[in-house]
C-alpha cells in the first residue's frame, strides 16, 4: 500500500523522443497511481506531446530542460531515457542537491556502479532497501540472466548466447543496424566480442557469458539461446522443474516446454523462458530466452522498478 491512498505520484521524462520513452508514456497514460508531470526532448522542444503520443495530456509539450531547471520542479520520479553516457550530469545534480526524487537510469551508465540499484526484480528483488537511484537493466542482459540464473549453481564453464533483435534496439538514430534496405532479408551480426551488455550479464550472473548479438528486420522483440554447460547429469524433467520453481511466482516470466516465439511476448510486459534440450549425457543445457526489448528489456521493467520504489503493487500499471 502507498502512504496516502488519494496521492498521484508525478513523472518527469528525460529523452522522451524514443522508442522507450514513448512506450512509458503509453502506459503511464493509464497508470492509476502516477502521473506525467514534464517531458523533456531537445529534438521537439515546444511541440505538442499528443501529436506523437494520443494518449497524452492534451496540452502538454516537449520541453528542453537542464538538470538544474528539471530539479525546479516537483516530481517524485525522474526517468532518464538518454542515451549511453548522458546520465553523468543528471546524477550528480541531484546527488548534490541532495532530491529524495526517485532517479531511475535506462543507460548502461550506472549499471555496474554499486551505489546504485540494479532493477532486475525477478532475481534482485530482495536487494532494494528503499534506494532511490535505480539502474534499469539492459534488454540483451534481462533475457540472459533470466535464462541462466536457475541453474547459475550448477555451470560448469562460460555460458554462449546466441541473440536476435529487432531494430527498434537499435533506436531512433539512423545507422546500418534500423535501416531497412539493409536489414531486408538479412541477419546482421555485430559487437560479436565485448557487447556491454555480456560485461553486464556477466558480472550480475558472477559467471562467463559469452554473447552474439545480431539484428533481425522485424521491429521488436528479442531472442537469446543460451548453451549452458552443466557440473552434473540432469534429467529433462528435472532442468525444467528448476525453471518452474525458480520463477514460480514471477508474473511476467513464463516457463513452457517449447520454444517461445517472439510474438507471444510482444507488445508485452512478458518474458518466456522454454524450449528445454539436453544432450545426450545430461550435462549441457539449451534453452530459449525471449522477451520485448521495448517493454521487459526497458520501459514496463523501468515501470515495475518505479511501482517497488514508490510502494505500489510491481504490476500496477501492466498487467
Amino acid at each position: 500500500m502507498k502512504p496516502e491512498a488519494a496521492k498521484r505520484y508525478r513523472l518527469g521524462l528525460i529523452g522522451a523522443r524514443g522508442y522507450v520513452g514513448s512506450e512509458l508514456i503509453q502506459r503511464l497514460a493509464t497508470h492509476p497511481d502516477i502521473e506525467l508531470a514534464f517531458v523533456s526532448s531537445r529534438g521537439r522542444e515546444g511541440q505538442r506531446l499528443s501529436v506523437f503520443e494520443p494518449d497524452a495530456p492534451a496540452d502538454m509539450r516537449y520541453e528542453n530542460l537542464t538538470p538544474e531547471q528539471a530539479l525546479s520542479r516537483d516530481v517524485d520520479v525522474l526517468v532518464l531515457a538518454l542515451p549511453n553516457g548522458l546520465a553523468g550530469e543528471w546524477a550528480r545534480a541531484y546527488a548534490d542537491a541532495h532530491s529524495r526524487t526517485v532517479l531511475i537510469d535506462l543507460s548502461a551508465d550506472f549499471r555496474f556502479d554499486p551505489d546504485w540499484y540494479y532493477g532486475l526484480p525477478e532475481l534482485n528483488r530482495r536487494a532494494w532497501r528503499g534506494q532511490n537511484r535505480i539502474s534499469n537493466p539492459g534488454c540483451y542482459a534481462t533475457a540472459m540472466q533470466l535464462a541462466i540464473a536457475p541453474m547459475r549453481g550448477a555451470l560448469a564453464g562460460p555460458v554462449q548466447c546466441f541473440g536476435v533483435s529487432g531494430y527498434s534496439g537499435a533506436g531512433t538514430t539512423p545507422s546500418d543496424k534500423n535501416n531497412l534496405e539493409l536489414l531486408k532479408d538479412n541477419l546482421m551480426p555485430y559487437a560479436l566480442t565485448g557487447h556491454i551488455h555480456e560485461r553486464e550479464a556477466s558480472d550480475r550472473m558472477g559467471c562467463e557469458v559469452q554473447f552474439m548479438p545480431h539484428v533481425a528486420p522485424h521491429f521488436r522483440g528479442l531472442s537469446i539461446t543460451a548453451n549452458l554447460t552443466l557440473s552434473r547429469d540432469f534429467s529433462l524433467d528435472e532442468a525444467e522443474g528448476v525453471y518452474r520453481d525458480f520463477y514460480r511466482d514471477e508474473p511476467f516470466v513464463g516457463i513452457q516446454k517449447q520454444a517461445p516465439w517472439l510474438h507471444s511476448v510482444a507488445g508485452t510486459p512478458n518474458a518466456r523462458v522454454g524450449g528445454f534440450t539436453l544432450s545426450a549425457d545430461g550435462r549441457r543445457l539449451v534453452l530459449v530466452s525471449v522477451l520485448d526489448n521495448l517493454l521487459k528489456g526497458a520501459a514496463s521493467q523501468a515501470l515495475q522498478n518505479i511501482n517497488i520504489a514508490l510502494n505500489l503493487e510491481e504490476t500496477t500499471g501492466l498487467l
